[in-house]
């Protein structure tokens, strides 16, 4: 597949940037040091085979290394691990199959949930400082914007609900509405049949 590559390439990049540069994380990175984490994703055809060491992490398509863990998962749900309080959930649900040392993959969730997921030091080294705290602080301005017109939205949605909510009649008023329909029907019903009576005498 040659997606692959550059998928893996991406992937290595960023892992290494994300879990190798904060100094404080040295003592989680060290319990992964020469263990092997096969990902099998059911949107492509080839694993992930993530290969940690000290200083590293390597991420490949194949690997001939026996992997200590293996995890069966949709990208959609690989997205959701950065959260650690994700991890039993997904596995009693059945979107994250785990076959091996379970302890490989909470150690890789709970680095991912210790690092700092700033997208202006992922660009940094491509666009320079400058403009990747821009691109950032643009990103940043435009989700609180979206965040906002979605709340406003959902108060606008909700006292529309409740103003419906009061107009609408009781059940006492419903039920005394269509008596005075009935009657006033029955009044049009005697009012024609009088007409019509007296269009007979005639």
């Amino acid at each position: 597949m040659l997606l692959t590559p550059l998928l893996t390439g991406v992937l290595e990049t960023s892992l290494n940037s994300l879990l190798f540069r904060d100094r404080s994380m040295k003592t989680a990175r060290q319990r992964l040091a020469g263990k092997v984490l096969r990902i099998e994703l059911q949107e492509l055809s080839s694993p992930l085979v993530l290969l940690f060491s000290e200083q590293r992490v390597d991420v490949l398509g194949q690997s001939e290394d026996s992997a200590d863990c293996t995890v069966q998962i949709r990208v959609p749900v690989l997205l959701k691990l950065r959260d650690r309080q994700q991890l039993s959930p997904l596995m009693r649900s059945g979107e994250l199959i785990v076959e091996g040392d379970i302890q490989v993959v909470q150690q890789l969730v709970g680095l991912l949930d210790l690092a700092e997921w700033d997208p202006a030091e992922w660009l940094a080294p491509y666009v320079g400082d400058i403009a990747a705290q821009g691109v950032s602080q643009i990103v940043g301005k435009g989700l609180g914007l979206l965040k906002s017109g979605l709340q406003s939205q959902q108060r606008y949605v909700a006292e529309t609900l409740t103003e419906e909510w009061r107009m609408a009649p009781g059940p006492l008023e419903v039920v005394w509405f269509n008596e005075e329909v009935d009657a006033t029907v029955r009044s049009v019903d005697a009012l024609i049949a009088r007409l019509d009576k007296l269009e007979g005498k005639r």
